[in-house]
């Protein structure tokens, strides 16, 4: 088979360009909030709010109502119930996001169990790229929209809260409602990303390329660049390499990313695993040699 049968058989297929278009916009939305959870420190609540949706998509889905509303509320209650647990309470905030979020994931999960539908619910928990019908694309595209907009609009603002929120505070900036605006982003973006790979790998998608991306560059605009290129390009490897291989899109797109940041992690010129070693080894030899006791004593 050639390189160019590879790549073409795949697109002569509608569901194979559907999930390849759903992929990207997911991942591109998803790596570039991804910066900013990676800079301010948010990983633990990025799996949070993540977690947290599936009741609000499943409760949604009951009522007919739009995915993305049910979503947001239930993100916005995780991070209350969060805030509550940690103020009023000895429990420290890691363990006030690891009550709240697993209690709600296992309330998403029973109201799954016992709700009639046409339409397989566990889907949202796996995800489900590969059965993306048009209708699907064109509301993971509205929603991914409104993400990318409200990001770039504010992106100086929210840079500026992730790097110095006492500093936005003095300049007139609200912390809190930037805070809450990245939340409410952050639990639109869950929604974008469960139909690829569903609530359980979202986590991987919002954190791992503005991870990869902060081992490239010190510079947050060119995270904002590095880490969508290379989500993009892995989330496209991850579904041909589904096709080619019959196993789960939204796995592979995953352990691709993953795989890219492990060669990141090795081998970035600045901070990888190598290029620490070799720094390490230059010192040694530049350094002057130490002179022993009984030299000194001479």
């Amino acid at each position: 088979m050639s390189p160019l049968d590879f790549i073409l058989e795949p697109l002569g297929y509608e569901f194979m360009v559907r999930a390849l278009v759903t992929t990207s916009i997911a991942a591109l939305v998803c790596a570039l909030l991804s910066c900013w959870l990676v800079l301010i420190g948010w990983s633990l609540m990025g799996d949070a709010v993540s977690h947290a949706v599936l009741p609000g998509v499943v409760l949604a889905y009951i009522v007919s109502a739009p995915f993305a509303l049910g979503a947001v509320v239930f993100g916005v209650l995780a991070v209350g119930l969060i805030g509550i647990v940690r103020d009023r309470s000895r429990i420290k905030e890691d363990a006030a996001i690891g009550i709240v979020f697993t209690t709600l994931f296992a309330l998403g999960l029973a109201l799954i169990s016992v709700t009639p539908s046409q339409t397989d619910l566990a889907e949202i928990v796996f995800g489900n790229v590969l059965g993306v019908s048009q209708t699907e694309l064109a509301q993971i595209a509205v929603l991914a929209a409104i993400v990318l907009i409200v990001v770039l609009l504010k992106r100086r603002d929210l840079t500026l809260f992730a790097f110095d929120p006492t500093h936005a505070f003095s300049i007139g900036l609200s912390p809190r409602l930037l805070g809450a605006l990245l939340l409410g982003m952050l639990a639109l973006t869950a929604v974008v990303a469960l139909q690829v790979v569903g609530v359980v790998l979202v986590v991987a998608l919002l954190i791992i390329p503005g991870a990869t991306a902060s081992l490239l560059t010190d510079r947050f605009g060119r995270m904002l660049l590095i880490a969508p290129a290379l989500a993009v390009t892995a989330s496209v490897v991850g579904i041909y390499l589904s096709y080619w291989w019959d196993a789960s899109p939204g796995a592979l797109v995953v352990l691709t990313q993953g795989t890219l940041f492990t060669i990141v992690f090795l081998a970035s010129p600045r901070y990888g695993v190598f290029a620490a070693r070799l720094a390490a080894a230059r010192r040694a030899r530049l350094a002057p040699p130490r002179t022993t006791d009984a030299s000194e004593g001479r």
